[in-house]
């Protein structure tokens, strides 16, 4: 009887494998913390005997090279991924046995990357499972546009192709098992459920439902920001990357962390949203802890700036501190732990900000004053509704373009607040009077604002434009 058992990574919405039977298990994209692969598969008394990579990948570091050389499993990666270090190199068609009469064989499923592979998992003979990857999802299929811009169109016409090819091998009942798609940037939709199979994805997947030019077409129209950091991903993967190091960073006193600042280094506040907005030190940064800090520190930190993390307790900089390192933010310059009054020298050097929600922001309209209001969330989130008279700066280009927020006091919101909270911290550190919206973005309407529907912004020379929003007055 075989077993598979999946290990969420959900600050990176992603998700690994461990599939196995009596005596030995395959782990399918492992994260960079291999720690918690090892202890899963000692409480399943198996040893690991094939480690399995669908592709390169562009959102995280992997832990496969690492999980390999420390167990002895065969390391097998897509023959036509161009890596530095030695591997089983896998082809389409090729079967390799995990125990037993427990398979895996592989199936090229172009389109994520040129060379992404997805595995089918056989016992005896019948297949039982999927481990799609980047390939077909819950309800989509992995981003084209990862690899190479020119490639994007071939790609995305390659996933529409792999999709039919896995639908058309498989049986209704067998399991689809894909690495991204809960909440990974890495997804071309966000996905409903956490469970699906062949038969399901028939009736729902986008590309199994539309044809392959209706199917680019839209997907390429929807796609969406990448993170900056995905730049730095995939080039770590095929050196091959270094173990993870989840040693303590050296403690900071006040006075190191204030020379920190000083130098231009990122001090980053992991405590909540609200405790930093209370009070925090002068020039630092909050990515909560309890969010994604990895996504978004990563996305918006300029690469290899020094960071260094203050955090309530040990136990919240340890899972900060782990979150980074999958994502290659590998040894913070120093941390700090405690409250804010002991992190800075004197008490000048503290600072706060208020916060508010969409009923405040409407109330202080009505009491006639014009704050800037600030909309810190993606140009797709815009285009369901937007705060008239808004200024849109998405919160990952935000640090390049402080200069571009009006005068005056700044409210700032997103869709539920975590964003919000990083912008204002931003503009908090460069100066600007702040008001955190701290609420869901439904609200506004409810709260009065005029919201409109947002048109996305002209081609050069043509005007931007928005209308009321169903439901809305204008």
């Amino acid at each position: 009887m075989f077993f598979i058992d999946t290990m969420d990574t959900a600050g990176l919405g992603n998700r690994s494998y461990l599939a196995g039977g009596e005596r030995a298990a395959a782990v399918v994209d492992p994260p960079r913390d291999i720690d918690r692969i090892i202890v899963a598969a000692a409480a399943r008394g198996v040893r690991i005997a094939l480690v399995v990579e669908t592709h390169l990948h562009n959102d995280y570091v992997s832990g496969g090279l690492e999980l390999a050389r420390i167990t002895g499993a065969r390391y097998l990666v897509p023959a036509a991924a161009r890596v530095s270090f030695a591997r089983t190199p896998v082809a389409d068609g090729d079967t390799v046995e995990v125990d037993g009469g427990l398979t895996l064989r592989a199936m090229a499923t172009p389109g994520h990357t040129p060379h992404h592979t997805s595995y089918v998992l056989r016992e005896h003979g019948r297949a039982v499972a999927a481990f799609t990857g980047g390939s077909l999802l819950i309800g989509g299929v992995g981003r084209p546009d990862l690899v190479e811009p020119r490639l994007t169109e071939r790609l995305a016409r390659a996933q529409h192709a792999s999709a039919h090819r896995l639908a058309d091998a498989l049986d209704d009942e067998v399991a689809v098992l894909p690495t991204h798609g809960f909440g990974s940037f890495c997804s071309t939709t966000p996905g409903e459920g956490t469970a699906t199979t062949i038969g399901a994805e028939r009736g729902r997947n986008e590309a199994l439902v539309k044809d392959v030019d209706t199917f680019v077409a839209e997907l390429l129209a929807g796609l969406d920001d990448v993170p900056a950091y995905y730049a730095h991903m995939g080039p770590a993967n095929a050196a091959g990357p270094s173990p993870i190091d989840l040693t303590p960073p050296a403690p900071a006193d006040a006075g190191e962390i204030a020379r920190r600042l000083a130098a231009g280094e990122w001090v980053v506040d992991l405590r909540s949203r609200v405790a930093f907005a209370e009070g925090h030190v002068a020039g630092s940064f909050n990515f909560e802890g309890a969010g994604q800090p990895a996504t978004y520190l990563a996305w918006l930190i300029p690469w290899g700036r020094p960071v260094t993390l203050l955090a309530s307790t040990a136990e919240e900089m340890a899972a900060a501190q782990r979150e980074l390192a999958r994502v290659g933010i590998d040894r913070p310059a120093a941390a700090a732990t405690g409250a804010p009054d002991s992190w800075v020298r004197t008490a000048d050097e503290l600072r706060s900000f208020a916060r508010s929600d969409f009923a405040g922001l409407a109330a202080a309209r009505r009491r006639g004053e014009d704050p800037v209001v600030l909309d810190v969330r993606r140009a797709s989130e815009r285009d369901g509704g937007a705060i008239a008279g808004a200024v849109h700066i998405p919160v990952h280009e935000l640090p390049g373009r402080l200069a571009e927020v009006p005068p005056g006091v700044v409210w700032v919101h997103c869709a539920g607040g975590m964003r919000a909270a990083i912008a204002a911290s931003l503009l908090d550190a460069a100066g600007r009077e702040v008001v955190a919206v701290d609420d869901a973005f439904g609200a506004a309407d409810e709260a009065g604002l005029t919201v409109v529907v947002a048109e996305r912004p002209a081609a050069a020379g043509g005007p931007a434009s928005g209308s009321p929003a169903p439901g809305t007055t204008a």
